[in-house]
């Protein structure tokens, strides 16, 4: 290693451990110092260690970038922390992080919602320049969700750091598949930097079916598939779902002291309508929402916390609220309209996809014919069933009964590839 590197590593060290100067008192920074370079964790009891993400463990990939050009797919979440508290305040951006180090950041590829996080659903992402870094971003959600062969050229590895929320339709996932499919195709290896899913405690929700797969999702996984995305990652290497059976050169960097069941607290939201623990973990169940013309929370700060219509009978649905243009949301549905519906805020937390909600929105509405966006609701269903069965009156409990056997199915593909016990 060159002595330069030693001797940026050395600083950023430094000004890792200054930042956590106000750490709780009761806490204990661990420090493993492996090929120069200091891995930072704290756990308030040693009896309770606190989860590491993948891109905190600096001494396990650092190694890898060193004397290479490098390319990084990653946004806002992609957070290096000071703190067991994983407190954004204390934190430094991942791309940062390397080039403190003298790693050689080519270029910053950036997914739907942009590097900083700060663009609309399904609003194209520009190319262009980040201005605190100065390199050159490539949109993977503007003319290409794929990097282009071109785009990958002079490269010689992919490090791909992005939070995940365990929802298929979520397309973070769709973005990493692309990656890994173009890095295959140019012979780049592939980093995944691992993190906790928030959602990984349960497994749920129709399963994709093949012909309807697209960027809401590409793979035969179920709604909530409970996998971090390094074990995602693993799994679409693994079952080949990489065009032409491709397999990409793949190293996952997973979390420590994480489990399934772990309860997390993101500390940046991971894309702009997803504000809180709460909205990530209702998620899944209303982001059917997206797929009819039912607001769920774009244009308030309750986003995927509550919904409503204008077309929705006050007497059931007692919760008014206007949608305005804000951010993360130019154009709300029913924009400037007063809705009625229901505030979820306080609902008990979630084991479980809840369609109830839909199923009574859609029993309640008053023009049933224009519910459904059939296009967009068959994208986020993964198949053209559910909205069949919503629309014929079948109870949720016959729908999720209906779901069981590709469930058991999936698990045990997903078994394979799990990572944490």
């Amino acid at each position: 290693m060159s002595s330069l590197l030693l001797k940026n590593t050395f600083f950023l060290t430094l000004i890792l451990l200054i930042s956590c100067r106000n750490a709780p008192e009761n806490g204990t920074f661990v420090k493993t110092n492996s090929a120069n370079h200091t891995e930072l964790a704290m756990t308030a009891k040693a009896s309770e260690p606190s989860i590491v993400v993948g891109a905190n463990q600096t001494a396990r990939y650092f190694p890898m970038l060193a004397g290479k050009k490098v390319g990084v797919v990653t946004n806002q979440s992609g957070l290096i922390f000071t703190s067991d508290t994983h407190d954004k305040q204390q934190s430094v951006h991942l791309v940062d992080s390397l080039q403190r180090a003298n790693i050689n950041v080519i270029r910053v590829f950036s997914p739907e919602h942009g590097f900083r996080g700060n663009v609309d659903a399904g609003e194209q992402v520009k190319d262009g320049k980040d201005t605190k870094t100065g390199l050159p971003i490539t949109s993977l959600y503007g003319k290409n969700k794929k990097p282009t062969q071109q785009q990958l050229e002079g490269l010689d590895i992919l490090v791909f750091d992005i939070q995940d929320v365990g929802v298929r339709f979520y397309t973070y996932i769709s973005t990493l598949t692309y990656v890994m499919e173009a890095a295959a195709q140019k012979g780049i290896p592939v980093l995944v930097l691992d993190r906790p899913n928030p959602n990984a405690h349960y497994i749920d929700g129709p399963t994709l079916e093949p012909a309807h797969s697209s960027f809401l999702g590409m793979h035969p996984v179920p709604l909530v598939y409970g996998m971090t995305i390094g074990e995602y990652a693993k799994m679409v290497n693994g079952e080949q779902w990489l065009d032409d059976g491709l397999r990409c050169d793949l190293t996952v960097i997973p979390l420590k002291h994480w489990n399934y069941n772990s309860k997390y607290s993101l500390p940046t939201r991971p894309s702009p309508n997803l504000p809180n623990d709460a909205a990530i973990n209702l998620y899944p169940s209303l982001g059917f929402f997206e797929g009819t013309t039912i607001n769920a929370g774009r244009g308030t700060e309750m986003q995927f916390q509550i919904f409503g219509s204008s077309q929705l009978p006050s007497t059931q649905y007692p919760f008014a609220y206007t949608p305005k243009p804000n951010f993360g949301s130019k154009s709300p549905k029913e924009n400037g309209v007063l809705c009625h519906g229901l505030d979820l805020r306080a609902t008990p937390y979630l084991n479980k996809v809840d369609l109830n909600w839909l199923i009574n929105a859609y029993a309640a509405h008053s023009d049933k014919s224009s519910f459904f966006k059939t296009e967009s609701f068959t994208l986020h269903a993964g198949n053209t069933t559910l909205e069949t069965q919503i629309k014929s009156g079948t109870s949720f409990e016959v729908i999720r009964e209906s779901w069981q056997p590709q469930i058991a199915a999936f698990k045990q593909i997903r078994k394979k590839y799990l990572l944490y016990q």
